[in-house]
């Protein structure tokens, strides 16, 4: 009697032990249900927006930052973290679906899908919008100001920033694709060149620049236009856009020899272990106010027609950050270039700032 007094016991502590465990796994799981991962651009999101989200959801987020698309790529690729939504830009859009690691879209969980302007849906890198949901986009230019910069320079040709009388005053964007297009574009290239004579003359001009380069850096270029401690920087048109609000001197120019013209949407990626987060949070910011609100703070251009409704008019009819695309003419798309011919690109700009350090 006393050894089965020991079993039925044994089997009581097994069976409340099991179900301890389900409890656990099951409130395990529902807490991880509660976490949306983001993986974004730095200061690319109005902070408030996502307290906003938190508040009304209950969904707790968890945000990072990347500095480029190949970083982003590569993090994304080790499986490190199971990103829920990450905001890559055009070509590696195309990439990643190249790659097998984006999640096909339900369209039919979209809501405000409509909001959004034609004109930046079924583009080339992801026709039908199968795999993603545009964000912001805009042009890379470059913004001065007027009071320092000789007044013969008005920056509407690339040319300009190799002028000898901007010696250590220029911030350069620490982008491969972007610093070797402005060289390949002043000569008449394209961003998406792969003749390797030309990529080469391209750094060799990049070279020539070397006396005229303060900083290569990213987010802080702003700052420092802001605070007056340099005349020009090479910029995406958002952060000109925040720079001028700061600093009334500033002046906005996209070249005429053409510019690149990139789209940043919002994808899904395999990783993502709380996929209906992940449509909440883009039902949330496809609403109009949100994506005013998100505008506004950031200075880039929303694709959103109805959040474009509720911007002032001076920022929307301001053809330097609104431009017409079907009248922008020279501007390009980068294109998702070979592994090979990437690494040339990386290679070369590498070899231009380890020789502008000495």
């Amino acid at each position: 009697m006393k050894k089965l007094l020991i079993s039925a016991l044994s089997i009581l502590v097994i069976c409340l032990g099991l179900l301890y465990s389900r409890d656990f796994i099951d409130s395990s799981s529902s807490g991880e249900k509660q976490t949306l991962t983001i993986f974004n651009w730095g200061e690319y999101i109005d902070p408030d927006l996502i307290k906003k989200f938190e508040a009304e959801t209950g969904i707790k987020v968890v945000y990072e930052t990347f500095d480029s698309n190949e970083a982003m790529l590569t993090k994304i690729q080790s499986g490190s973290t199971p990103y829920d939504l990450v905001i890559p830009s055009d070509y590696m859009i195309k990439k990643m679906k190249k790659l097998d690691l984006l999640k096909k879209l339900d369209h039919s969980k979209l809501e405000g899908f409509d909001n959004i302007d034609k004109q930046f849906i079924n583009l080339s890198f992801d026709p039908n919008n199968e795999y993603s949901v545009p964000y912001f986009w805009g042009t890379l230019g470059i913004v001065y100001n007027k009071t320092k910069v000789p007044s013969d320079l008005k920056f509407e040709k690339w040319d300009d920033l190799w002028d000898a009388r901007l010696e250590n005053n220029i911030l350069l964007i620490d982008g491969a694709r972007e610093m070797m297009g402005i060289a390949l574009q002043s000569e008449g290239n394209s961003v998406n060149d792969t003749n390797e004579v030309n990529l080469n003359l391209a750094e060799k001009k990049l070279e020539l620049l070397h006396k005229n380069v303060k900083a290569i850096n990213a987010d802080e270029k702003k700052m420092l236009m802001i605070n007056n401690e340099a005349w020009v920087s090479v910029v995406f048109s958002g952060d000109a856009s925040a720079i001028m609000t700061e600093n009334e001197n500033m002046v906005y120019s996209v070249p005429k020899e053409g510019t690149n013209l990139w789209f940043d949407n919002i994808v899904i990626p395999k990783t993502s272990k709380n996929e209906d987060a992940a449509y909440k949070f883009i039902n949330f910011m496809l609403r109009p106010e949100n994506a005013a609100q998100n505008a506004k703070f950031i200075g880039y251009a929303t694709p959103n027609e109805k959040a474009k409704e509720l911007l002032p008019e001076d920022v929307t009819s301001d053809e330097q950050f609104y431009p017409d695309l079907s009248s922008i003419g020279k501007a390009e798309v980068y294109e998702d270039l070979s592994p090979e011919m990437l690494q040339l690109y990386n290679d070369l700009f590498l070899k231009f700032k380890i020789n502008n350090r000495n």
